[in-house]
């Protein structure tokens, strides 16, 4: 396959464009999926400042969704894409027929699951009883399109880790379109509210997902079969995807831990701080998505050259990843004090919510530049199937951040406690570069070391 192939030939710098580019526009499109729920919901007559914070209360089964998607996705694709790169196609397609048999598996549980804790699990989220109407309709509806959800995300991965970067793209924006023109449709004309919201979604959802399970089946060099199932194959899986799983997860922790703080110390002011934060969770999106789909979209890059042993080329690659990584975080950087009120204004017409959300968003991106960096970092060890590096890099900044988002609104004002962001953002990379910079050479050099051992 051509694109499969260029992963180990073509030059490097254009690899990366060809493949970061289309990654990171799949992910910013993606983000539409909740930007323009939370811009129509917002809107809503009467009741949209309450229903953004519904759906916002919500936030964390959709991000909890996406990390179980991530744990096979992403678990996945570095597996596969070593095995391309040692030119073993059989075990390339086992790992997928694996992956997406997981995927189907773990929808089933975690919406049976979700159904049955729904409301305790709002509550634990931060809804309280002015909002808890809004945010079960919308969950209720939202958790039964969980196989969608899993298998778009999910398969989506492995379509991308063959080099069809732009047909991943495709299926993102697919999505994206028509949750914008349903949208409109479900909560107005069919005056659904917010219940419409969650409709459209998990049909642009369902519509994603056939058609990147189509490519798959038909179309794509390493294909869905079934059978072949294994423990062996599962489990790693499992070992290499619980990075990008806990990472998301603890995101969705601290997502819960924020919400359920400013309800705790702002007292009067707590379904007020909620909506804040629910906007500024919406720029964090852009900002963090798409840097993502820079990261975790070059993986394939670095995994099939670090499976073929071409040890030149992975770190050519990350030189050029990070200095994509850097030019968008620095773009997002001067649009969150150009254009933010711009982007508040799409949620609410309030002006205290809106003067409170542009202060936030300033305060969590002082330090977006180097989270690029630590972003590429984590995700090039993933890639490397490095767990036992990118893991407890992660881990140091979300405990940097939870320690932080604890500590704050016991000393300040609970406005303050987005000052967590960049509090954990900036030491994280001042350890992360140390790390790899120690590590990098002996990883490399220890993958060259036992392809040499197997030729002779």
């Amino acid at each position: 396959m051509k694109e499969e192939n260029a992963l180990g030939r073509e030059k490097v710098s254009s690899l990366v464009l060809k493949i970061a580019i289309p990654s990171m526009l799949a992910q910013f499109v993606s983000v539409l999926y909740s930007i323009v729920d939370r811009m129509f919901v917002g809107n809503i007559p009467m009741a949209g400042d309450l229903c953004l914070a519904g759906v916002g209360v919500c936030g964390p089964i959709v991000t909890m969704i996406g990390a179980f998607a991530s744990l096979v996705g992403i678990g996945g694709t570095p597996l596969m894409g070593i095995a391309l790169g040692e030119g073993n196609k059989e075990k390339a397609q086992k790992i997928l027929a694996n992956c997406f048999v997981m995927l189907v598996g773990v929808s089933v549980v975690v919406t049976i699951a979700s159904l049955l804790l729904k409301r305790p699990m709002l509550l634990l989220f931060g809804a309280s009883d002015v909002t808890l109407p809004y945010a079960e309709a919308y969950f209720t509806i939202y958790v039964c399109g969980t196989i969608f959800a899993l298998l778009s995300i999910g398969m989506y991965q492995f379509v991308v880790a063959q080099g069809y970067a732009k047909t991943g793209m495709c299926s993102v924006i697919l999505g994206a379109v028509l949750n914008i023109i349903l949208d409109p449709v479900f909560i107005y004309i069919f005056d659904m509210g917010i219940r419409g919201a969650a409709v459209a979604t998990v049909i642009s959802q369902a519509a994603s997902t056939l058609f990147v399970v189509t490519f798959l089946l038909r179309k794509a060099d390493i294909r869905i079969t079934f059978g072949g199932y294994h423990l062996r194959v599962m489990s790693r899986v499992l070992v290499l995807g619980i990075t990008p799983f806990l990472i998301i997860a603890m995101d969705n922790i601290m997502i819960i831990s924020m919400n359920g703080l400013l309800q705790k110390y702002g007292g009067a002011d707590g379904d007020f701080l909620v909506t804040v934060n629910t906007i500024v969770q919406s720029f964090m999106l852009v900002l963090t998505m798409p840097l993502g789909g820079i990261s975790g979209g070059t993986q394939c890059i670095l995994s099939y050259n670090y499976g073929a042993g071409y040890s030149d080329r992975v770190l050519k690659a990350q030189k050029y990843i990070v200095g994509l990584c850097i030019v968008y975080t620095g773009v997002l950087f001067v649009l969150a004090r150009a254009a933010g009120p711009l982007f508040v204004s799409l949620f609410t017409s309030d002006p205290e919510i809106n003067a409170q959300a542009c202060r936030a968003i300033r305060i969590c991106t002082i330090f977006a530049v180097p989270l690029g960096i630590q972003y590429e970092i984590v995700d090039g060890f993933t890639g490397m199937g490095q767990v036992q590096m990118s893991l407890p890099l992660s881990f140091w900044r979300k405990g940097v951040y939870f320690f932080s988002v604890f500590l704050i609104p016991m000393v300040a004002d609970a406005s303050m406690i987005f000052y967590a962001e960049p509090i954990s953002d900036i030491l994280a990379v001042a350890v992360s570069i140390p790390m790899y910079l120690m590590m990098i050479q002996k990883i490399l050099r220890k993958r060259e070391a036992a392809l040499a051992q197997e030729e002779t």
